[in-house]
């Protein structure tokens, strides 16, 4: 129960986030955008409706249609942000009404494009969907099994593509950096506090590396065996993960026992097991 209302807290935050960032950046500025909310300032900027109460329309049909087809089971998921965003949205609305944080387009573009990344991350780390054009990619993807992912770039595209034939032509252009802003802060949203450092060496003193990394950094070694290229010898790779702020450490150690250690560093995305998702278990 505890964890169900801490993920229902989180989304419920992270939609507040994206909906001040809308009314506040977004709309005031003119700018389009990708999904549900796209189409939804669209039909605000053409027709002068509401943003929230279209939003509000587009995610209860959407909503509707995923219950329909996907069940109840993928309908709980998406409620929460199915219908608290359009809410929000309407709150945020209110609450710009009455105050003006900035007119100036490059701003709105940047500091938005960062919010609604991070607050889409925020949700969507938690396990949840987003609710809105999140449903009609997953529909098509069980009936015809075309991937998730390409139909959502394709949704969107066809949302800017809408909202640019009505829109002048600069705030297309800062609309699309909008987006590409966006998406990549979604994505290292994603792998936040995730990523790792991957250290390969390759040394004749490979058995003292390895209680080294064991005993004083207190991570998990894995030996490989391979051959050298040139001379054609049989040698010992040792490889571990540690964290950014253990990496020079560990550098450190190695070239302490041998001096002529070939290093290799990689960066890793993300990492599960014992000693990073998991708790240490010590014998």
């Amino acid at each position: 129960m505890k964890q169900i209302i801490k993920t229902a807290l989180i989304v419920i935050l992270g939609n507040f986030t994206y909906a001040l960032a809308v009314a506040f950046l977004i709309e005031p500025s003119g700018l389009i955008t990708g999904g549900g909310t796209g189409i939804a300032l669209f039909f605000h900027h053409l027709f002068g409706f509401k943003t929230a109460h279209v939003a509000f329309v587009i995610n209860t049909i959407l909503f509707l249609v995923g219950w329909r087809i996907m069940g109840r089971r993928f309908a709980a998921n998406t409620l929460l942000s199915s219908f608290c965003f359009p809410i929000e949205l309407h709150i945020s609305e209110m609450l710009a009404s009455h105050y003006a944080l900035t007119d100036d387009i490059v701003l709105c573009t940047v500091f938005g494009g960062i919010i609604i990344g991070a607050s889409l991350g925020i949700v969507i780390r938690t396990g949840a969907s987003t609710g809105g054009m999140d449903i009609p990619p997953i529909v098509l993807n069980k009936y015809f099994g075309i991937p998730i992912s390409g139909l959502m770039w394709t949704f969107d595209i066809c949302i800017l593509v809408l909202q640019a034939i009505f829109t002048e032509k600069t705030l297309v252009l800062y609309g699309i950096i909008l987006v590409i802003i966006y998406t990549n802060v979604l994505d290292r949203m994603l792998i936040l506090g995730k990523a790792k450092t991957q250290i390969k060496v390759v040394s004749k003193k490979s058995e003292e590396i390895r209680r080294a990394i064991l005993q004083d950094i207190d991570r998990g070694v894995t030996v490989i065996y391979g051959r050298t290229g040139y001379l054609g010898k049989d040698t010992e790779i040792t490889l571990s993960i540690v964290s950014t702020r253990e990496l020079a450490r560990t550098e450190k150690l190695v070239h302490d026992i041998d001096p002529e250690a070939f290093i290799i560093v990689s960066r890793v995305s993300e990492v599960k097991g014992r000693g990073f998702t998991e708790q240490k278990k010590y014998l």
